[in-house]
């Protein structure tokens, strides 16, 4: 059977836009990728991309796929679509895109407006709720666009995530999977659906019921994939479009991360720690997991919001020399960084970095940035970089560590995906920083295996989800701590870097108080 059919998964991440051909044994048989222009900026702090952009480059992906492949594409059983997470769409009555879309990284905000009425306001105020509530609001992009482009706001017919929006152009339905539903929109976390019309989202948000689009669960039947679509992206007509999830959902999938005492790191623009659960839990008060990949199921997330952003930040600012070595070379420039990370010791020489670079809601804090302490004559570049990764591991230990309070599970291995998990350094460090083995997948396309999967099972190639994650995902490389480096880590992590938060936060709060920064 494996060699005879074919699964489609689409994965339009920030960077890049992947279409993934795989088997039903989780084999990756082909890929065509086109890098993306991320976003484009207006103004300040502004991150936004044309809709259209994302359609068009879906498409030339596709066209990749077909060019780089031998197969009979009759023998494709179904897509499923995965992408970013966040990303907002105003859309009219024919689809199309009333303005750019607001990505995830955009860091307008709304203006407050009127509090919250009725008992929720009290309610609010009364468990300390309140700073998180009024955070949600100005985050919220609906609100901004009502406030600052209220003609769009009337003209809005639809309000869609990226993976609504994808959805409707390759199968022309308003609908999405609930696994995709991670942003400022009127989501009932704990029920996995809609708010209910008493919700108090509701006042909270400038989005009516009727413009949102119907919700199904991973691997249920979204619809076909459209004529006009299949002109476009060379899918055929007529090939069931399953639903998935985001992207860090479907990642912590296809790293087959559905144990609760196995852990998925994911070293991407945004570092996360999530473990899969059947019932919902709050890692940090307040705060929801998100939607899994699998149906009715929780990830319990901690996030690093610019996570392996920093990576990119110090590539591109500082690392100018291994970027030209590794063109002069021919070999990928992680192996001239992995280099560059090798020849400092584990703990930098006592370098700590506090990845707060955007702050957060309730942890660490609307105050919180990020710091680098420790700083020598000894102290080059290299010890920077390595510094920036062992912070990041920190920051993701600390999650580790909230997970197991809050749920009173073990977490035993750790499954690491992402762009970062393609440096064996990295690897290496995080097994060190966790005491734990790290183990990469079988593939680095993880989520779009997350997505496949969702695909086999929804089409009844597999009668369940754990006889499909069994077939189709397995460990690959496996990195063991290293004693030597644990000890110092284990001391650097519970003297140091445990108490740099509580040490620095008043300064941070000074910060903001005279700079006005973070907002």
């Amino acid at each position: 059977m494996s060699e005879q059919n074919y699964l489609l998964a689409i994965d339009n991440g920030t960077q890049s836009v992947r279409a993934l051909l795989f088997d039903l044994d989780g084999n990756l048989l082909g890929k065509g990728k086109v890098e993306l222009e991320a976003y484009f900026s207006d103004n300040p702090g502004w991150a936004e991309q044309h809709p259209e952009y994302y359609w068009e480059q879906l498409g030339e992906a596709c066209r990749r796929l077909w060019a780089s492949v031998d197969i009979d594409r009759s023998r494709i059983r179904g897509v499923s679509l995965t992408t970013q997470r966040g990303t907002v769409i105003h859309v009219d009555e024919a689809g199309q895109a009333l303005r750019p879309a607001i990505i995830w990284l955009d860091q307008r905000r709304a203006e407050l407006g009127d509090p919250i009425r009725g008992p929720w306001g009290w309610l609010f105020k009364l468990v300390g709720a309140q700073g998180a509530v009024d955070y949600f609001r100005t985050q919220a992009e609906v609100n901004w666009v009502a406030q600052q482009q209220p003609d769009i706001h009337r003209r809005t017919h639809k309000v869609l995530l990226l993976s609504g929006f994808l959805t409707h152009r390759l199968c022309g339905r308003y609908v999405d999977s609930v696994a995709c539903s991670v942003a400022y929109l009127p989501f009932d976390y704990k029920k996995l659906q809609w708010a209910a019309p008493r919700d108090w989202k509701w006042q909270a948000l400038e989005v009516r019921r009727e413009q949102l689009p119907e919700l199904y669960k991973p691997g249920e039947r979204l619809g076909e994939i459209t004529a006009e679509a299949s002109r476009l992206t060379g899918i055929p007509e007529g090939l069931p479009l399953i639903a998935a999830g985001a992207d860090k959902a479907c990642e912590v999938l296809g790293a087959g991360a559905i144990d609760p005492t196995v852990a998925c790191l994911s070293y991407g623009t945004t570092a996360t720690i999530n473990t899969t659960r059947s019932r919902y839990l709050e890692t940090i008060p307040l705060i929801p997991p998100y939607p899994a990949a699998i149906p009715d199921h929780f990830n319990t997330e901690v996030m690093i919001y610019r996570g392996f952003w920093m990576v990119s930040w110090f590539k591109r600012e500082f690392g100018l020399r291994e970027m030209q070595r590794a063109a002069e070379l021919g070999v990928e420039p992680e192996k001239l960084f992995d280099d560059l990370v090798n020849s400092v010791p584990a703990g930098s020489m006592g370098l700590m970095l506090q990845p707060y670079w955007t702050p957060g809601i309730r942890e660490p804090g609307l105050e919180a940035k990020g710091s680098i302490i420790g700083f020598g004559d000894v102290h080059t570049r290299a010890h920077i970089y390595r510094a920036i990764l062992e912070g990041l591991a920190y920051a993701l230990r600390q999650g580790k560590e909230r997970i197991e309070k809050r749920s009173g599970t073990r977490i035993e291995r750790l499954r690491v995906a992402g762009g970062g998990s393609q440096s064996d350094a990295a690897m290496q460090l995080t097994a060190d920083i966790f005491g734990l083995p790290a183990e990469r997948p079988h593939v680095y396309e993880a989520s779009g295996l997350g997505a496949a999967i969702d695909c086999a099972v929804g089409l009844k190639l597999y009668p369940d989800f754990a006889s499909a994650i069994s077939r189709m995902t397995r460990v690959g490389d496996v990195f063991h701590p290293r004693a030597e480096a644990q000890r110092t880590y284990e001391r650097l992590y519970n003297e140091v870097y445990q108490r740099m938060y509580r040490q620095l936060k008043p300064l941070y709060q000074s910060i903001r108080e005279i700079t006005g920064y973070p907002a």
